[in-house]
């Protein structure tokens, strides 16, 4: 892990880029992979000063790299989508009189309450997302007021956590922050009214509002930078410094999704952002206020399945060849004859279920398919259930939609075929170094020009197009939609003993009228009646 920054121009060009990296560059806090793991194996933190002296770093590599400050008109960032950091009492004083010939680790190394901030990794606040999804009316109905059911890492939990365990460090914490970070993905903001949500915010922490301020639009310029950047670095005095968000908002940004787009990033795990008008939150996956468009949406979801998944078929199916593994896809049809699968190989987290299940074209389960069969069919099996997911939280196929590819399998052609048959849309690859930098570098532009009117997609015409790729084969639609019907049915969780076609007029024993069933028999299961 690492802090990075990218410099563009007025054409949008890339003309600087550095980074710290935590681990090898500040050995000092002993972090790996940039965080400390606790010995309950929950608790996942970083120490602050860790990121503040890597923000020392990165500007005076900027600075020796001969960057001329004085040109910069404005800046922005993101954030660790999670994590946490708690100001002390008096910190908003230090932060007005900062000294530009100290190091910023050195001025604010006691502005913090807690030294150790939770990142997305930690999972130690499972109580406390009991208790914000019990006082909501549920996790579905959190899910409908914040985006997402309660989920560990998220700061509202953490928040809550620290006040009932460290009460101390919770009332030495104060409320001004040097930069506001995009709100959602907290569980406190209400994403239809872009405020705090009442009731989140009174189960979470009393006068919490008073502490968090309020939300304010991704656009906002929030003023100048602070002096002590101006007489240190070189800044102008007039560069705008635009809000902060998160680093997945800043990625949407970065790809520069349009209504209706999807974003399908195929790496060690598969991510799926999508641009949503009319969101439908669900208990798998998260809704996020649009970044680039106030009234919008943006979506966010997660498979851990990925590609460590298709390499482990390609190897025992493929001779651990990608081009045999190619060849498989352009030798079996679309569709697969009826055959599909389902590739859990790890606890997934979209859904939450483990185990690997395959399908004939009866509909009924087999423990193997041929090694041709089997490749397509974990490649369909994989795109069938991205596509899924995402229709669940409302996202939909449009005239214009489409399908932005990256990561390491963008480079595969007939991997990008399957995309986009499963998709019904064509399919473009865009090469992006780090999308979220970039998007960061773009919001601020667009922070500059948002209150004349311009839109986000009027800021970034300039910049690369992405390259078209893949385009829908004419039956796409016809033979994707029963594969899309099994794979409706089959999406909730592990399979019962029975058939597929023979679970469509029965009800297994824990009464779905679906194969599949929830192994955790709580408040998560549907009805196979409800998923058609």
């Amino acid at each position: 892990m690492k802090l990075k920054a990218v410099v563009i121009d007025g054409e949008l060009r890339v003309v600087h880029q550095s980074g710290v990296q935590f681990d090898a560059e500040l050995p000092e806090f002993r972090t790996q992979g940039g965080v400390h793991i606790h010995t309950d194996r929950l608790t996942v933190t970083s120490p602050v000063l860790m990121w503040v002296k890597a923000l020392d770093l990165l500007l005076d590599k900027m600075k020796r790299a001969g960057l001329d400050f004085s040109r910069v008109r404005a800046l922005s960032g993101s954030g660790q989508q999670h994590g946490s950091v708690f100001w002390r009492r008096g910190a908003s004083e230090t932060l007005k009189h900062l000294d530009p010939d100290q190091d910023l680790h050195q001025l604010l190394q006691d502005s913090f309450s807690v030294s150790d901030s939770p990142v997305w990794m930690d999972s130690s606040s499972t109580q406390q997302c009991e208790d914000l999804q019990a006082a909501a009316g549920g996790a579905l109905r959190l899910a409908e007021i914040t985006g997402s059911r309660a989920y560990e890492r998220f700061t509202g939990n953490q928040i809550a956590k620290l006040r009932q365990t460290r009460a101390e460090e919770f009332q030495d914490t104060e409320v001004r922050a040097s930069l506001h970070l995009h709100s959602s993905g907290m569980n406190l903001l209400d994403i239809r009214t872009r405020n705090w949500s009442e009731i989140c915010l009174q189960a979470t922490a009393p006068h919490l509002d008073q502490l968090l301020g309020a939300p304010l639009p991704s656009t906002s310029v929030l003023g100048p930078v602070s002096s002590y950047f101006v007489h240190r670095y070189g800044f102008s005095e007039s560069c705008s410094v635009v809000a902060f968000t998160g680093d997945n908002p800043a990625s949407l940004a970065g790809m520069r999704l349009q209504p209706g787009d999807v974003a399908v990033s195929l790496g060690t795990s598969d991510t799926v952002f999508l641009w949503l008008q009319q969101p439908r939150p669900a208990l798998e996956g998260h809704v996020f206020c649009n970044p680039v468009e106030q009234q919008e949406y943006m979506a966010l979801l997660c498979f851990k399945n990925g590609s460590l998944t298709r390499e482990r078929v390609r190897n025992e199916c493929a001779g651990a060849s990608w081009e045999l593994f190619s060849a498989a896809l352009r030798d079996t049809p679309l569709g697969n004859h009826g055959n599909i699968g389902f590739y859990f190989e790890t606890m997934e987290i979209t859904p939450p279920v483990i185990g690997v299940h395959r399908f004939d074209s009866a509909d009924c389960e087999v423990s193997s398919l041929s090694p041709q069969v089997e490749v397509r069919a974990v490649v369909e099996g994989q795109f069938l259930s991205r596509r899924l997911h995402a229709e669940r939280l409302g996202y939909s196929i449009i005239p214009g939609t489409r399908v932005l590819a990256t990561g390491g399998a963008s480079s595969n052609k007939e991997i990008l075929q399957v995309l986009s048959d499963v998709f019904n849309a064509p399919v473009y690859t865009i090469d992006l170094s780090d999308s979220t930098c970039l998007g960061s570098a773009y919001r601020a532009l667009h922070g500059l020009v948002a209150e004349s009117g311009a839109s986000f997609v009027d800021v970034v015409k300039k910049a690369p197009e992405p390259r078209l790729v893949a385009t829908p084969h004419p039956k796409a639609k016809e033979v994707r939609r029963p594969l899309y019907d099994d794979a409706l049915l089959a999406s909730e969780a592990e399979p019962c003993s029975r058939s597929l076609r023979q679970e469509l007029h029965e009800t297994c024993p824990h009464n779905h009228r679906n194969t599949f069933c929830s192994p955790a028999e709580t408040n998560t299961s549907v009805s196979g009646d409800t998923l058609r």
